[in-house]
């Protein structure tokens, strides 16, 4: 299911991610880092109903 939003919204909610992410990778372990971003991976899907690792077009590397 896609949610509807308005574009300074999702801005802002892409910011505030890339924000923790940061942040976590800083204090975060690799593997914990890793886990981390597939979490947030599948949140996304879950929210969007867009799977985010081919959305990205960035194969395995994706982050």
């Amino acid at each position: 299911m896609l949610l509807s939003a308005d574009a300074d919204d999702v801005l802002a909610a892409a910011e505030s991610l890339g924000d923790a992410l940061r942040a976590a990778k800083a204090e975060e372990s690799a593997e914990a880092f890793e886990s981390t971003v597939r979490e947030c991976n599948e949140a996304i899907t879950e929210a969007t109903g867009v799977e985010y690792g081919e959305a990205c077009d960035a194969g395995s590397d994706c982050c």
